[in-house]
């Protein structure tokens, strides 16, 4: 829950880099072939520092979170994962660590595609995460040190569909001995770990060989083909027919942050036939067709098209939004958000097929985003020292009361009960807008709120007024429904409690200079409810009010680290002041600041929003702590 009055944070947006950094891979420019593969090396190997095993656990918790099928949190291990349906089992990161297991779903453990025994357990490789994913300790287990192949008569399968038995991949010189078979979800990420081995570890594969049974019917002995012909055409395949997916993109991101370096094959993937396929593909595909936008809003905008063709395969789709790339899928379908509100952009969208080869640019699209809806107010209840209400009781000695808990998700709430100490108070009791709200210069006004009840058959109205005056008796002055609210009687029997979530209601009705208030009678001998309210907020656009744009301000330090910040203005003496945090919880509140430094309360690093205003002017600014 936010409490913020006149501020949206709609019009500031954070970027989060989703591929390499700029540069990285700069060097790679006009080579190709094996060439391309060394230049690679150099590239992963020189930024990676090396991190222990123990130091794996804790970064699977963010290299390897299901947010993307269950969307549960849970480990996302590819020998148990079901992307289709709902998985067999899950973990939970920590407590199911291995540990002993006696069969699948016992515990994850730490699982080297690239089987260790292939490098006698030598370092970094013992601890590269690229190639090590958390997996059922059972399945890992059953994999043991064989190759990845292709099964068609499984000797024993996992309860996700990964197949062991004899190798039956077509090839003429395949090998027919045990292999593993992942489900075909992950295949082109097994893939692209295998040439990440092959490429970071150059120097050294060749002599790898050797060193087991298993790993010599997969290694061919040397540092450029590096698998034997027929690894190679199945690790193509595999790569081929599964592009890369967000999963992989993120992984790559979180590996990056643990130990320093990325997997190339995955940031770029068509390096991959570049570098191993020795007839590549020249033939781009066709252009998609049909783009079209849809569900526009202040943010974001749906994308469709139609599907390119190619002669061996489209593998994936690049947005482009003003000429620059903002996105990659492989669906004909795509949401692009962290867009401006009331601003135009152009998109087109090109084909790319598994070599690298791009189509011609689609017909392009325009769209201008929608105005972005401002917070004009709101409460949380979090802080009962500092709230945008005011209770007034007309009855009795009962009254509304702040608490820390009973709200939405038992959060902080206001509450009003006329029964206490056995007995029912007759009550009116009222909870009152602190201000008035100028409805005057908004429109498209929306409400949102909260409210639980137990007991008896108290109503609970939501009325509004133009002409009370703070301080009077509230029934003196005119109060009217706020328009298409209403707030269900208590239907249940005892302590049930009933709770309502209003959203997003339509009150363009109220014009003016408005007070909204909560309305509690029980005068009528009714027996008495207990009424709780909570997350109260009203957004509008504005159709005339602060400018964004004139006001000259500067804040330093930035990143800040000692706790004072100094705020320079060109064209102002004195200003308002607001600092929030990220969910939007009011942190710092002062008028009429004229001093030029500002002493911070202690807070955890991170990145707040700093909000001045003065003149009928605004800015905001994102400030570091540290």
């Amino acid at each position: 829950m936010k409490k913020l009055l006149l501020l949206s944070f709609l019009a500031i947006g954070f970027l989060v880099n989703a591929q390499a950094p700029a540069g990285y891979y700069s060097s790679t420019q006009g080579k190709t072939g094996f060439a391309l593969k060394t230049e690679l090396s150099q590239i992963i190997s020189s930024g990676h520092n090396a991190q222990s095993y123990g130091a794996l656990w804790t970064a699977y918790q963010t290299s390897d979170v299901d947010t993307y099928y269950e969307n549960d949190g849970s480990v996302l291990d590819i020998y148990s994962e079901n992307p289709s349906s709902t998985d067999p089992y899950n973990f939970v990161f920590g407590s199911d660590q291995c540990g002993n297991y006696s069969g699948e779903s016992s515990c994850y453990n730490r699982e080297h595609l690239f089987p260790k025994s292939w490098f006698n357990d030598q370092s970094p490789m013992y601890t590269d995460i690229h190639h090590i994913y958390p997996t059922d300790g059972y399945v890992n287990g059953q994999r043991g040190n064989f190759p990845f192949g292709e099964v068609n008569n499984a000797s024993w399968t996992s309860q996700n569909g990964s197949k062991k038995g004899n190798n039956t991949y077509n090839h003429p010189n395949a090998y027919n001995g045990t292999v593993f078979e992942p489900i075909d979800e992950f295949k082109g990420d097994v893939a692209r770990v295998w040439f990440y081995m092959a490429t970071r570890y150059e120097s050294q594969i060749a002599g790898w060989e050797n060193n087991t049974s298993q790993s010599d019917v997969a290694l061919n002995g040397t540092s450029t083909q590096v698998f034997e012909d027929w690894v190679l055409a199945m690790l193509l395949e595999w790569h081929n027919n599964d592009p890369v997916s967000q999963k992989e993109i993120d992984r790559n991101n979180a590996a990056f942050n643990f130990q320093g370096n990325r997997n190339p094959y995955i940031d770029n993937p068509a390096w991959v036939n570049q570098i191993w396929n020795p007839n590549p593909d020249n033939q781009a595909p066709t252009a998609p067709t049909n783009l079209a936008a849809s569900n526009i809003t202040s943010n974001s905008v749906i994308l469709n098209w139609t599907a390119a063709t190619d002669n061996v395969g489209v593998t994936s789709y690049q947005i482009e939004e003003n000429n620059q790339i903002v996105q990659t899928t492989a669906n004909t379908q795509a949401t692009v958000t962290n867009l401006n509100p009331q601003s135009t952009y152009s998109f087109i969208v090109k084909a790319l097929d598994a070599y690298g080869n791009v189509s011609a640019a689609s017909n392009a699209v325009n769209v201008t985003t929608l105005d972005a809806p401002v917070i004009i107010f709101s409460e949380d209840f979090e802080d009962c020292n500092n709230l945008n209400f005011i209770s007034v009781s007309e009855q009795s000695a009962q009254d509304w009361e702040c608490l820390s808990q009973y709200g939405e998700n038992n959060s902080g709430a206001y509450q009003m009960n006329a029964y206490a100490n056995g007995q029912q108070y007759p009550s009116l009791d009222w909870l009152i807008t602190d201000s008035p709200i100028d409805f005057s210069n908004l429109s498209q006004a929306q409400l949102s709120f909260f409210t639980a009840a137990t007991f008896g058959n108290t109503p609970l109205n939501l009325v509004y007024s133009t002409d009370y005056t703070p301080g009077s008796t509230p029934s003196n002055a005119t109060w009217t429904p706020v328009p298409n609210v209403n707030i269900p009687m208590f239907s249940g029997s005892g302590s049930t409690i009933e709770e309502n979530t209003f959203s997003n209601i339509d009150i363009q009705g109220i014009a003016g200079n408005a007070y909204l208030a909560f309305k509690y009678d029980t005068t009528n001998g009714e027996d008495a409810t207990r009424w709780t309210v909570d997350s109260f907020s009203i957004t509008a656009k504005a159709t005339a009010g602060l400018s964004t744009t004139s006001l000259k301000a500067q804040i330093y330090p930035n990143p800040n680290y000692n706790g004072v910040l100094f705020v320079e203005l060109s064209n102002a003496q004195s200003y308002d002041y607001a600092l929030y945090d990220l969910n939007g919880r009011l942190i710092i509140n002062k008028q009429n600041a004229n001093t030029r430094n500002i002493k911070l309360p202690q807070l955890e690093a991170g990145i707040y929003l700093f909000e001045i205003k003065s003149q009928q002017q605004r800015v905001i600014k994102k400030l570091i702590l540290n």
